[in-house]
Parts: structure tokens; C-alpha cells; sequence
């Protein structure tokens, strides 16, 4: 019998992989089934950037680079941050991983101690969970609210304060709600970093998507970049999820842990994947403009589809590219109601306790698929929550 070892009990999974498979076995089997489950843009990398990377291949990036990432990326990525977030910073200060997803374990392995308490969104991207469990921390829940427009309310955030707290974990734009912090959230939780002394791993994967609004850092607000870790990457914006291109930007101490981490582990990021992420950075940012526009142009049609569903409720997001509706006035739970969609409707989307405990009563759709899909999709949850409904009054 296989004895692996105790903290493999204390790590999670992403629930969008399982029902992908689940999606998957009945295409297999001659289903027809609408992908609204994953968290990925439907849009193919540009191809200027694929002409980027294969130049750089033939020039010879394919070889180990430096553990922290190309010097002429992180100058890139410096200059680029610098400018969106309105705050300088130094290459030193970037170090470049295979996705933005190992900054999220990296940090939480360099800054927090087993019996540490660490305050993360929920719902929210399940592995903030999983990894801060993993390490032997205490995972503390920070409900994000419908009525405030799936942010959270700073005297949930001051409750949730000890003299354990060692991070705040932030994500906004937000996965899986699409909520945005406002510039005075922001300045309440600098304000409270400050007094408690505690860091904030800033996931801003979706800080090109917004849609309503403007992003904003908390890198920018006074004290915070001595405090703060930002994580953002190539994934989403440019759809080149499978590059795996990411970058974090903290204080010079701090990124020198994340390298030892990444030398432990990954080595180095792909040095052509890092060449095409300078072109993204450095080009045009039209296509990104298309991507989100369009990206708009479905969330408005999937939000007035399941406001028109008897019994579902759902707020407009400000960002990334998911809806997360109330379904609390139906007859099942968001689980059941989630599976009974896929089996008896075709369509693959995720209950919200996917996503921690405060998910439940509502799911998550994303809405990278095309407005044909979406709008088949909302056709086909219509008929059969009208179905389930005249079921159980039968």
C-alpha cells in the first residue's frame, strides 16, 4: 500500500480540471457540451508574438537562462509595472517563474511559518487555500460579499486580524466573481498592513481585464511596496496560458527567496517564452483591446441571459472574464445544481463551493467561449431549470 507523506493531505486541487474531465467522458461518449468551466482566454496567441519566440529560438534562446529570468525581461517588466502602477521599480526586484501560479506557493513558502495565519479571499482561487494549509499555516476565510459588489468589507478584514497574520492574500480583478477593491479599500487595507505589520501577495493576473472602472495597485500606496508582493503574467492578457509566463515584483530580499525557490525547482523560465513576453509588453496593445472588448461585449449578454432565468440573480463584473450568479433561489444546492446542469443540460460551469465556503449558493460560469456558445448555453439552463421546477412540482 502507497504511504505518501501526511501534508499531501492538506493539498487541494482546482475543481475546473475535474469537471473538464468529467465534460470530457461525455463528449467521449457522443454528448454535446458547452465549455463554460475554464479559466482560459478562447483567443490564440497573437501571432506576432509566436514569430517573436520562434526568432528567438533560431537565435539560440534554448538553453538554461538565469533562475530570476532574462535581465533584458526584467528590465522590460520593471519599466512596465512602473508605468501602470505608477511606482518605480528596479529589475532586482522582478524575478520571472513558468506561470504566475508558483509565485503564490513561493511566497507563502518564504514568508509563512506552520501556526502563521494567513487572510485569503473566499470564495476565491483555491490553491491560496491549499498551499496555505500545505505549509502548516492557519488558512483564514475573508467572505466576499454580493452586496458590496463581491468585495469584502474592511471590518471583516479588521476582524479577521491577529497577532498571527502574517499575509493578506488580494486578488482583484477577482477569480471567480469578477469584483474589483476600490481605491479606498485599497487605502484602508495599506493602512492596516502598516499598523499589523503583515504582507499582501497582490494576484493582479487580471489587471488587464477590466472592464468598468480602473485597475489599481496597492503596490502604489505609501508603505506598501516594502510590503508588498505583486503577481501578474502573460496568461490571461496575451492568451498564452500555455507559455507559462509570469512574473512577481517585490522587495529585492524577498525576490532573492523566490529565486532560490525557483532554483530548487523549475530552474528557469523558458527563455524564448521570456522573448515573446518582451514583445507583448513592448508592442501594440491592440489585440488586447480586442480581446477585452469582445470579452465585454459577452459579459453583457451572459448577465442579462441569467437575470432573465426565473430564480437566478447575477451581478455585472467589473473584470476578468467570469460571472458568478445567485442561485439561492433554486431548489438545489450549488453543487447538485452544478452537476445536474452538465448531465442533463450539456453545460460544464462550476458550483461556487469550488471556490471555498462562501461560494455556496451560487456558480461560476466563464464566458471564454464564443456568444453563439453562451447564448446556447443560457437556452439550455433555462429549459432545464423550468424542467427541474415543473419535476418537483409533479
Amino acid at each position: 500500500m502507497l504511504k505518501v507523506a501526511e501534508r499531501m493531505n492538506r493539498l487541494g486541487t482546482e475543481s475546473a480540471f475535474e469537471v473538464l474531465a468529467k465534460a470530457k467522458n461525455l463528449e467521449a461518449q457522443g454528448n454535446h457540451v458547452i465549455h463554460l468551466e475554464i479559466g482560459q482566454p478562447d483567443f490564440p496567441t497573437p501571432t506576432h508574438l509566436c514569430e517573436a519566440a520562434f526568432r528567438a529560438m533560431k537565435e539560440g534562446y534554448t538553453g538554461y537562462g538565469p533562475a530570476a529570468g532574462l535581465l533584458e525581461f526584467r528590465e522590460v517588466v520593471a519599466e512596465w509595472i512602473a508605468t501602470t502602477r505608477r511606482i518605480d521599480v528596479h529589475p532586482d526586484e522582478v524575478a520571472v517563474t513558468p506561470g504566475a501560479k508558483p509565485l503564490i506557493f513561493f511566497t507563502i513558502m518564504a514568508l509563512v511559518e506552520a501556526g502563521d495565519e494567513v487572510i485569503y479571499p473566499n470564495p476565491g482561487f483555491p490553491v491560496y487555500e491549499s498551499v496555505i494549509n500545505f505549509v502548516g499555516a492557519k488558512a483564514v476565510p475573508l467572505p466576499l460579499r454580493e452586496e458590496v459588489e463581491f468585495r469584502f468589507r474592511i471590518d471583516d478584514l479588521i476582524d479577521s486580524i491577529s497577532e498571527r497574520t502574517r499575509l493578506l492574500i488580494l486578488n482583484s480583478p477577482h477569480n471567480p466573481t469578477g469584483g474589483l477593491l476600490q481605491a479606498e479599500d485599497l487605502d484602508a487595507i495599506a493602512h492596516l498592513a502598516n499598523k499589523h505589520d503583515f504582507y499582501v501577495l497582490a494576484d493582479e493576473i487580471y489587471s488587464g481585464m477590466v472592464y468598468d472602472g480602473q485597475h489599481q495597485s496597492i503596490l502604489a500606496f505609501p508603505g506598501m511596496k516594502a510590503r508588498t508582493i505583486l503577481i501578474d503574467g502573460h496568461s490571461k492578457t496575451y492568451a498564452m496560458t500555455g507559455w507559462r509566463l509570469g512574473y512577481g515584483v517585490a522587495p529585492k530580499p524577498i525576490i532573492e527567496h523566490i529565486v532560490r525557490l525557483m532554483i530548487n525547482s523549475n530552474s528557469c523560465t523558458c527563455s524564448f517564452t521570456q522573448i515573446a513576453g518582451m514583445e507583448a509588453l513592448k508592442g501594440s496593445q491592440d489585440c488586447v483591446q480586442q480581446m477585452v472588448a469582445e470579452f465585454k461585449r459577452r459579459r453583457d449578454a451572459i448577465v442579462d441571459g441569467l437575470n432573465a432565468i426565473p430564480g437566478i440573480s447575477c451581478l455585472k463584473p467589473a473584470g476578468a472574464f467570469y460571472v458568478f450568479p445567485n442561485v439561492q433561489q433554486l431548489p438545489l444546492s450549488a453543487d447538485a445544481l452544478a452537476d445536474y446542469l452538465l448531465y442533463d443540460a450539456g453545460v460544464a460551469l462550476l458550483s461556487g463551493t469550488a471556490f471555498g465556503q462562501f461560494g455556496e449558493g451560487y456558480l461560476r460560469l466563464s464566458y471564454a467561449n464564443s456568444l453563439e456558445n453562451i447564448q446556447e448555453a443560457l437556452q439550455r439552463i433555462q429549459d432545464a431549470i423550468q424542467k427541474l421546477k415543473n419535476s418537483i412540482k409533479n
